[in-house]
């Protein structure tokens, strides 16, 4: 095993390197405290590996997504269910036609919610935000299924969070809740239960069924974001997965998280707003001197053109085509886009279209309002998060999570008299 070498006061220490699968190159610092008394300081954690997974890949450089070493969009060109990704995530495999048949009928069953839930959402204010619902209905959870059956309860969770999510939509517009139906697909009923009406006979699209497929599986995992890390934080001090769950739907819920897609779509109002003349605020993006920013172009850890941007922009243009491109937010961000990709500025510096982007004017398109899309994400986002608290339970080098921090605050001082 190879190691690296720290020199600190003249003292020279050894700390072994680790290799992943993908030839990532980390040093193990486990034990640096203990031999040297001091602590590494990495703001934001930017650089800081907090444990070993074996979930999700990503290759930011080049552009590169695999769950579980299945390419994103090789997954995504498939055709496979968003119901048989969350079962690879969390199983580490493929579903078998018997294992898929078994996990579809339990997420079918386990789809309703318990009839005293419906009680609480009569209680929340009217503007409440979707997401705090959803959060609070989650660790609710607990309290009605506190056997611990962990194996059932990822199932419980995952199956019961379309219904949470769209019964918090209809009670945002003042309509009855529409049930589950077992012969649709996890988007489809998503969709079904959203928009259907006690009165009226509703058919989901095909195209929004299929646009909706493809943005939670492509929102399923992404290695350990500020959500991810939560649900690992808040489950490594040994709360239970519902209380693990709500946590990274809060986080999730941060504009500078999951937020990012609803910034797209109140960046293209404010456009429009202003009479729709994008190229100003093209400019004005690439002014210096500008604090304004276009959002939903560049990416914090791809550096190359994001795999899930590429896919979801095809589907873009399915949909915009399907529905026509009435809704002038739309025609702003199709000309955005067409900048983006052959403007010199962007090109160079790396700032394409990308999964945000793509995915605020889709659900735009699909009619979802602007405080759902969070929660789409969060949909989409929890067999990611189950998989990786799954994972963290079961690894034996898990302990509970405590950064250290480095001091600033005044020395030692006399309390004042009284």
């Amino acid at each position: 095993m190879s190691t690296a070498k720290l020199v600190l006061e003249g003292k020279e220490y050894e700390f072994p390197v680790v290799v992943g699968s993908e030839n990532e190159v980390g040093i193990d610092i486990t034990s640096l405290r203990a031999k040297t008394g001091a602590i590494t300081l990495d703001p934001g954690y930017g650089n800081t590996g907090s444990c070993e997974s074996a979930i999700t890949y990503i290759d930011g450089e080049r552009g590169i997504l695999r769950y579980r070493g299945y390419p994103i969009e090789k997954i995504v060109e498939s055709g496979a269910r968003f119901i048989e990704v969350a079962y690879l995530l969390i199983y580490g495999k493929w579903p078998s036609a018997e294992e898929y048949a078994s996990f579809s009928k339990l997420m079918t069953q386990h789809s309703i919610i318990h009839e005293d839930m419906k009680n609480f959402f009569n209680h929340f204010p009217p503007m409440t935000h979707p997401m705090a619902i959803l959060s609070a209905m989650v660790a609710s959870l607990s309290g009605f299924y506190p056997d611990g059956d962990e194996e059932l309860n990822m199932i419980r969770v995952l199956a019961k969070a379309k219904t949470i999510s769209a019964y918090a939509y209809k009670k945002s517009i003042g309509e009855p809740f529409v049930y589950p139906k077992p012969d649709l697909s996890y988007p489809a009923n998503i969709l079904h239960m959203m928009f259907a009406h006690p009165m009226e006979d509703y058919q989901v699209p095909p195209v929004m069924e299929e646009a909706l497929r493809m943005l939670l599986i492509l929102h399923a995992d992404h290695e350990q974001n500020c959500s991810t890390s939560t649900v690992r934080m808040v489950g490594s001090s040994g709360a239970s997965l519902f209380a693990s769950i709500s946590a990274g739907v809060c986080a999730l819920w941060g504009p500078l998280h999951g937020g990012a897609n609803q910034e797209v779509i109140q960046m293209l109002e404010r456009i429009r707003d202003d009479g729709g003349d994008y190229k100003k605020y093209v400019a004005m993006a690439k002014d210096k001197d500008s604090d304004f920013r276009l959002m939903g172009f560049g990416h914090r850890v791809y550096k190359n053109y994001d795999p899930r941007a590429r896919i979801l922009k095809e589907q873009a243009d399915k949909v915009l085509e399907l529905v026509g491109v009435k809704d002038p937010l739309l025609d702003i961000a199709k000309h955005l886009e067409e900048v983006a990709l052959n403007d010199d500025y962007f090109i160079e510096r790396k700032l394409y279209p990308n999964v945000d982007f793509y995915s605020g004017i889709l659900y735009k398109a699909m009619g979802i309002p602007t405080n759902m899309f969070t929660v789409m994400f969060a949909l989409g986002r929890m067999p990611g998060w189950i998989a990786h608290w799954k994972e963290m339970k079961e690894d034996p080098a898990t302990r509970i999570n405590r950064p250290r921090q480095i001091y600033t605050g005044p020395t030692e001082r006399e309390v004042p008299p009284r």
